[in-house]
């Protein structure tokens, strides 16, 4: 490593911001605010990190992240485990703020994440509307199981309660598709993606909000991304069972159900779901390895920026 760079670590909380710096261990806390957040950046103008890393805190690195983007510094919000896996294999089992700043800069500098850009307003606006959308379905689904222990007074509330829930889900949804009709670049790709027997609206704006790398990496990045690539575990002479894990979890809720359609309804994915059953394999096996085959079409689609053809040769 060159000494002359500087990585910096973020620890990012509701109203604190716990900063490192590797090599030399300085430490600074700032509050979680927009002219905390100024100052931060104006003295960070002064070392000129070669890297700046934060955890992904369910939205809270947001606004530090895309202040720290604009203003020109290379910023990668990283999955937490992996910094927590990366600390328990340095010897640094305890856990504080101060401590978590110190391990992301340090993860920082040994490690060394793939700087990526970071989502656009839309893009984020698009997120959030499928968070929300995900939250209201969830919330059918729980008045819907209440509903059928209820009764009188209760039933009704509980089914006034789904009525009005099903209309903002209604209004969502619009939401949704005038923001994807709105963009051109969206709009082709949902056309694009839209053309796949199996992918529906959910589906489509699912992977552009969550999944933007899509038509950008090989077939093996893309699926080792969402968690649905074969891991080995192996070890000498044992040769243990593949399994997926990891990965955007959003992402594969929504891909697993457009697989299930698509099992059923896209000549490609049922001729092979089919396939891997009469072959053996357990029902759960073949459905993930009908996700992988899907998502690697779907890749390959917006890569060559071909429509769905069930001829196609879909190599990506």
């Amino acid at each position: 490593m060159d000494r002359s760079e500087v990585f910096i670590g973020i620890d990012v909380c509701k109203a604190r911001l716990d900063v490192s710096r590797y090599p030399d261990g300085q430490r600074w806390t700032f509050s979680n605010d927009e002219l905390e957040i100024a100052t931060l950046i104006d003295q960070f103008k002064t070392q000129a990190p070669a890297l700046v890393v934060l955890e992904a805190t369910g939205g809270l690195e947001i606004p530090l992240s895309g202040a720290l983007c604009e203003a020109g510094f290379p910023v990668v919000v990283v999955n937490p485990r992996q910094v927590r896996d990366f600390a328990k294999s340095t010897g640094r089992l305890a856990k504080t703020d101060t401590i978590d700043a110190a391990v992301l800069a340090h993860f920082a500098s040994a490690i060394r994440p793939e700087v990526r850009p970071l989502p656009s307003a839309q893009a984020r606006e698009l997120s959030g509307l499928i968070s929300r959308r995900r939250q209201m379905v969830e919330m059918i689904t729980a008045e819907h199981n209440r509903l059928a222990t209820s009764c009188g007074r209760v039933s009704r509330e509980i089914q006034a309660h789904i009525t009005w829930l099903e209309k903002r889900l209604k209004g969502l949804n619009e939401d949704l598709s005038k923001l994807i009709r709105s963009t051109p670049v969206w709009r082709e790709k949902d056309n694009l993606l839209q053309s796949a027997p199996g992918v529906a609206d959910v589906l489509s704006c699912s992977l552009l909000a969550s999944l933007p790398e899509l038509g950008r990496l090989n077939r093996k990045k893309i699926a080792a991304l969402v968690g649905v690539a074969p891991l080995n575990r192996d070890s000498g002479k044992f040769r243990g069972k593949r399994t997926v894990w990891g990965g955007r979890a959003e992402v594969r809720r929504v891909l697993y159900m457009g697989t299930l359609v698509a099992t059923r309804h896209n000549p490609v994915i049922k001729a092979f779901y089919q396939r891997l059953l009469q072959a053996g394999k357990p029902k759960k096996v073949a459905l993930t390895a009908c996700m992988r085959k899907l998502l690697t079409i779907l890749n390959a689609m917006l890569k060559n920026r071909t429509a769905w053809q069930s001829n196609y040769a879909f190599s990506a």
